[in-house]
């Protein structure tokens, strides 16, 4: 399958030149307003042919609507490959009906979702040059089928050509839909397949989806930019001499860059983007059938979560039945931090993703007309500085003398700021602030910003606009050097690399943090990955992009990281479950002293799971905590979910035990316990995937207050023993609801270490309140 010609090509680029200025007008799709969509999950597949189920769903609907018409008209989806059901227009009334039919599991509005919006590879030990690294053992991931649901792909990136790949694997059974300005000859043998799914976005939508006004395309073509960048950072082509505007220059690459990518297009481009769970559950029965290794997910919902069994998700159930046919399922965490109990994406069978930082700095130089230089950060590419020129800060009179100077709000006040450097302050820490602030001191004549902001390591694109970040401190004594200086100036130098050891990793202030809303005995997240100011490929159509790359920001980012990680693992390990590579991923993290930004402390568990991501190790982690579909119901059972909720999930008639079963026994790689009273005992169970004849020993970490008993203490593998179940009891003095206390569980044979982390909390005795 060829690209395109270049003659389409410049026929492509003259089309959005005339799509930016406003002057070409993009047909729009129309849902009846007055109508809702609604899932019908109807769980397990009764009959293997696809046509079989999809005229099954027809009689359902039939039989309420009152005709085969009718219910072809209403029916926007039939979901019939990896579960069954359908998504339809339907009144309130119809919705109530269906739900009492036999065989439907439960009927739920749909529910639309946001998007969690080249040095990486280097920092998580991936270099290309360095043999017996997992890139090189797992042959970048030959033959690994990577799934992305996000807002579609830029088939031209230099990050999606297919040379030196071999034919596409004879397993794949996708398809490379037409759309607009996409068709078959966009795919090739790195991009296999392009699927777009809208209809549950348009009926959520309730009016014309009008694509001149929020620019798009009805096709897999990505206008945002952000299901592009996700793509290339997975599963990216080597792409030699890439930069933004010369900053982070260098190769870039994806995890695993000789996996194949097959894109489905479930986000749309309204409101940063929005992604309906109708068109999700689309997607995954797709890409199941398709014949996807991994599926990749920079999306979530928002607090309060919806729970897992409930298809409003649409993440969780779709992601249940793809790990149910071997398909590991990796998710965003959230941009919700840096508060507790954020973190989304928390089913068990999800590997849910935070993110970090990585060893990279952009240090930007201001010199103050006293002589004194101060570095701060940021993104001032090029090689033009700003001589010396007034430098401002915009007071103003009355009880609120900081006013005026509000980054996020920032009023000049009739300030002339014309050919000068505006320094103001926030106590946002997004940086839409210094966004803000930059467009209005650009837009009143000015020449550059000064940011101050609590630290955080996530830096501002400002396009060609200096846009300078710099701590309180040093803001504080700019301001004092505006204030006690008769004409201050400034002179500003473009932005620098610097990589290395003297930039920290720290989690980032927006990874969203745990516990867990739903179920704070699973710890989530379950490890962190680069997510911020990450560069890689782009759409054109992105404001912030430079010669097809842009530095992006976000668990979004992370998500892919670890997405190409796991296609290495299973390259190297086809044999792994999805718990199994959650597991080595999660027991194998890097566990140094790592700074969690946001109230600046050290990171713990609920901050980044696991660690950072040390995709080496975790390629032969000595043991593994698995998992299977049995392990699934217990946790359903144990969260009190009906039993035909579970059914229909899980596929098969499930029954739960009269006395719910613990939940704190889930063979998760960790330990959370949420509600110690006096002592509980747990248990988990290894299986060894490392030399045959082992024997590890325990090292552990008790939380502070809390004494831990582990039975036994010694683990020995052989020939005939390949799995140990262990018991960990944990006793506490304290009375009172206490805060999390943290600690771990290692095991190590001498050369390997598995590592669990352990989150325990008090809960409180009633003896010993006081009445």
């Amino acid at each position: 399958m060829a690209r395109k010609s270049s003659s389409a090509l410049l026929s492509l680029l003259l089309y959005l030149l005339f799509l930016l200025i406003g002057k070409q007008h993009i047909s729009t799709l129309l849902v009846d307003a007055a109508s809702n969509v609604h899932i019908v999950y109807m769980g397990q597949r009764q009959h293997d042919d696809p046509a079989v189920v999809v005229d099954s769903h027809h009689n359902v609907l039939a039989s309420v609507l009152g005709s085969k018409k009718a219910a072809a008209e209403s029916m926007i989806y039939s979901y019939k490959h990896g579960f069954s059901g359908f998504a339809a227009r339907l009144t309130e009334a119809q919705a109530e009906m269906i739900a009492k039919l036999p065989g439907v599991v439960r009927v739920i509005p749909n529910r639309l979702h946001k998007l969690h919006t080249t040095r990486s590879w280097d920092y998580l030990s991936q270099s290309l040059n360095s043999p017996g690294n997992l890139v090189n053992d797992g042959n970048m991931g030959e033959g690994i089928i990577i799934g992305i649901l996000d807002t579609g792909i830029w088939p031209e990136s230099e990050s999606f050509k297919d040379e030196g790949l071999g034919p596409i694997p004879s397993r794949w059974k996708g398809v490379c839909e037409t759309g607009e300005l996409f068709n078959s000859s966009n795919c090739n043998r790195k991009l296999i397949g392009a699927r777009w799914f809208i209809k549950g976005f348009l009926a959520e939508l309730g009016r014309p989806f009008n694509t001149t006004e929020n620019v798009d395309f009805m096709s897999s073509r990505d206008a945002l930019g952000h299901g592009t960048h996700t793509s290339s950072t997975a599963a990216g082509s080597l792409v030699r001499n890439a930069s933004y505007k010369g900053l982070a220059p260098g190769i870039a690459r994806g995890g695993a860059p000789r996996a194949r990518l097959a894109m489905y297009k479930v986000c749309w481009n309204i409101g940063g983007g929005q992604c309906a769970s109708a068109d999700m559950l689309k997607a995954f029965d797709e890409a199941i059938n398709d014949g996807v290794d991994v599926l990749s997910l920079s999306i979530g919902g928002s607090v309060p979560f919806f729970s897992d069994v409930d298809e409003r998700d649409g993440i969780a159930t779709g992601a249940f039945h793809a790990v149910a046919k071997g398909i590991t399922v990796v998710c965003s965490a959230g941009n919700s931090g840096p508060f507790s109990q954020t973190v989304g994406n928390t089913a068990p069978w999800i590997l849910t993703v935070a993110a970090s930082t990585v060893d990279r700095g952009y240090p930007t130089s201001i010199m103050l007309g006293n002589n004194r230089t101060i570095l701060g950060q940021g993104l001032f590419a090029g090689n033009k500085e700003i001589g010396f020129t007034g430098l401002v800060y915009p007071e103003t009179e009355g009880l609120d003398t900081l006013e005026a100077g509000a980054c996020e709000s920032l009023s000049l006040n009739g300030t002339d700021v014309g050919g000068k450097v505006v320094l103001c302050f926030t106590t946002v820490a997004r940086r839409n602030a210094a966004v803000s602030a930059a467009s209005v001191v650009k837009e009143a004549g000015g020449v550059g910003v000064i940011v101050a902001k609590n630290p955080t390591s996530s830096v501002s694109s400002c396009d060609d606009f200096p846009c300078i970040q710099v701590d309180y401190e040093i803001g504080t004594q700019i301001l004092y050097y505006i204030r006690y200086t008769r004409s201050p100036v400034v002179k500003l130098s473009p932005s620098r690399t610097l990589v290395g050891k003297p930039i920290a990793t720290k989690v980032a202030y927006f990874s969203a943090r745990g516990p867990s809303s739903i179920a704070p005995f699973v710890l989530k997240p379950d490890v962190a990955a680069p997510g911020v100011n990450i560069l890689a490929a782009s759409s054109p159509l992105d404001p912030f992009t430079d010669n097809g790359f842009a530095f992006h920001t976000g668990t979004s980012m992370a998500c892919p990281h670890v997405t190409g990680i796991v296609a290495l693992l299973k390259s190297v390990h086809p044999d792994w479950s999805p718990a199994a590579i959650k597991s080595a991923l999660v027991t194998t993290a890097s566990k140094d002293p790592i700074i969690a930004e946001g109230p600046r402390k050290l990171a713990d568990p609920f901050d980044y799971g696991g660690g950072i991501v040390n995709p080496n190790k975790a390629a032969d982690p000595g043991l593994v905590y698995d998992m299977g579909m049995a392990d699934y119901i217990q946790y359903l059972c144990s969260m009190g979910y009906n039993d035909s909720s579970i059914s229909g999930l899980a596929q098969q008639p499930t029954k739960c035990p009269s006395e719910p079963p613990s939940m704190l026994d889930l063979n998760l790689a960790s330990i959370t316990i949420p509600n110690l009273r006096n002592s509980v005992t747990v248990s988990r169970t290894v299986t060894n995937v490392g030399p045959i004849n082992s024997t590890y020993k325990a090292l552990v970490q008790a939380p502070m207050g809390v004494e831990v008993i582990l039975r036994p203490s010694v683990l020995a593998f052989n020939s005939t023993t390949k799995k140990f179940t262990f018991s960990v009891t944990f006793v506490t003095t304290h009375k009172v609801q206490g805060e999390y206390y943290f600690g771990s569980l290692s095991w190590s044979d001498g050369i390997r270490v598995v590592t669990s982390p352990i989150s325990v909390r008090t809960e409180i005795i009633p003896s010993y309140v006081d009445n």
